[in-house]
């Protein structure tokens, strides 16, 4: 009877200290808390990133995402896909605005389960706007983009228990509540006036205060930060940056037309092309659908430099489609006509930049000393064993006759009835145009387009 009682104490007493042992580590355990700045201009490589920490915070088994905002706003589009990652997330959400949610940034805010902010801070003013060209003032959108804009702010304060029409207000002029704002001037709201109006949960000056304050006591804090990927897609996609890869794909398409053979123009052009294509694939404004016109573009641009004779329904298709799938990789979905618009006026602006460059590159740099180097412009003499031109060749030399196919500048040209494999002088020649041979290079047969009253020899 001895033995038993004591192996019953021993299991007992080793019973009582595993009990005490994950009692005291269950206590050492602190909660976790996962913190993502929203900072800077809003654009759609945020959004994933937003996504990626919410999903995260869902596996880790954390109580909340605190999103520090500190922006003066950015694309409506891409604070839509946030806010509605935020509100499809179980996770709880809380927005920390640390000195000012305007625009886009108060919609992030407003769909977030609780709003602290900071002492100083503000939020609102977020009536949509369309950025200006080249540095011109951005200017305000169509009433039904403000419409539209309005009610998300509203259905977004709803789905929080706040008060719809602060939200309202925010986006609308015209949108009056008595005591608050008047007609004509869009809401702004400071951080007392915010408590006042019961928009916000509380006022902390720091991420641990606010916590505290939300009954979170001190947990542990796990910042996040953009990956590279997620990085490099938010650099992409900057509206600069977008716009600087359009402008060299299409310079690099027009050099290369212009050119003969396959180089460097073409190379930077496909890349450029991939780099924009590719960024925005990525945040899920490129589709298949933008993929496949604009490989529809080139291949017809292909087709009417190679294949078709002259400049027709080919190459204004192709140019129509590659200008298309611009486009429409620069909206998202549930675009209004002004913003399809801007992102127009986006793609032609960055299109005339590269045919103005194009002409500059073409007429002046073999002109340049650096462009001169390019250029092979010393004599290759027979007696220092160069092998001069086909005799063939030279007996065109001095001959007029008629392009029979565009000349970009190679093609073919007919001089005394036999067809010959002639190259402009960097002009470009419309087939059937008269033409004179000026010199012969090598294998080259150089021409220049004559006055249009001029005649065969």
């Amino acid at each position: 009877m001895h033995r038993p009682s004591m192996r019953r104490i021993g299991i007992a007493a080793l019973a009582a200290l595993l009990l005490l042992a994950s009692s005291l580590f269950a206590q050492d355990k602190r909660p976790l808390v996962y913190v993502a700045p929203i900072d800077g201009i809003i654009d759609l490589g945020l959004a994933p990133f937003v996504q990626r920490v919410l999903d995260e915070a869902v596996q880790a088994g954390a109580v909340a995402v605190v999103l520090e905002i500190n922006t003066f706003g950015g694309r409506v589009d891409a604070a839509v896909q946030i806010r509605d990652a935020l509100i499809n997330s179980p996770m709880r959400s809380i927005a920390f605005v640390n000195k000012r949610a305007i625009s886009a940034g108060a919609l992030i805010a407003l769909a977030s389960t609780d709003i602290v902010m900071a002492s100083g801070s503000t939020i609102g003013a977020a009536t949509p706007v369309n950025i200006g060209q080249g540095g011109e003032k951005a200017e305000p959108v169509g009433e039904k983009t403000v419409s539209s804009v309005r009610k998300e702010f509203r259905a977004t304060a709803e789905s929080r228990k706040r008060a719809p029409l602060l939200a309202e207000a925010m986006v609308d002029a015209d949108v009056e509540i008595e005591g608050v704002i008047e007609k004509g001037k869009l809401l702004t709201l400071t951080t007392e006036e915010a408590l006042k109006h019961k928009l916000v949960s509380i006022s902390a000056d720091s991420i641990e205060a606010a916590l505290e304050q939300l009954g979170l006591g001190q947990p542990e804090l796990r910042r996040a930060r953009p990956n590279w990927a997620e990085n490099v897609v938010r650099f992409l996609t900057h509206p600069v940056l977008s716009s600087l890869l359009i402008t060299l794909a299409m310079l690099g398409i027009i050099l290369e037309m212009r050119t003969p053979g396959f180089g460097v123009p073409g190379m930077i052009g496909i890349a450029s092309l991939a780099l924009f294509f590719g960024g925005h694939w990525l945040v899920q404004l490129a589709g298949w659908e933008e993929l496949l016109l604009g490989f529809i573009g080139i291949v017809l641009l292909v087709l009417e430099v190679l294949v078709i004779p002259g400049f027709g329904v080919a190459g204004v298709l192709g140019i129509v489609a590659i200008v298309s799938s611009l486009v429409l990789s620069l909206v998202g979905p549930g675009f209004s006509t002004a913003f399809m618009l801007a992102a127009a006026g986006r793609v032609v602006l960055a299109l005339l930049v590269a045919v103005l460059a194009s002409l500059v590159l073409l007429r002046f740099v073999p002109r340049l000393p650096f462009g001169r180097q390019l250029v092979l412009s010393e004599g290759l003499a027979a007696a220092e064993g160069f092998a001069s031109a086909p005799e063939s060749d030279l007996q065109w030399l001095g001959k007029s006759g008629r392009a029979t196919s565009p000349l970009r500048p190679a093609g073919i040209a007919e001089i005394d009835g036999q067809r010959v494999d002639v190259v402009s002088d960097g002009d470009h020649i419309e087939a059937g145009q008269v033409i004179k041979v000026t010199r012969v290079d090598g294998n080259r047969v150089v021409v220049h387009q004559l006055p249009h009253n001029h005649k065969e020899d």
